[in-house]
């Protein structure tokens, strides 16, 4: 496991999340620590690090 530090696209507050870095794809919703909005996260990992991430709002 890897914690990978982003912004949340609701409050722009710097959180962190957990990425599995034994996967090499993962789509998942995880809801901000902070606001407590729902966050859409993608993550592609390659050789045991995080190639890419990305945290995108859900439309509501």
């Amino acid at each position: 496991m890897d914690e990978h530090f982003f912004q949340c696209p609701y409050c722009w507050e710097q959180i962190s999340m957990l990425v599995d870095l034994s996967q090499s794809y993962q789509s998942y919703i995880e809801d901000c620590e902070t606001c407590c909005n729902p966050i859409q996260i993608k993550v592609h990992t390659k050789n045991g690090e995080i190639a890419s991430f990305l945290g995108t709002s859900i439309e509501q």
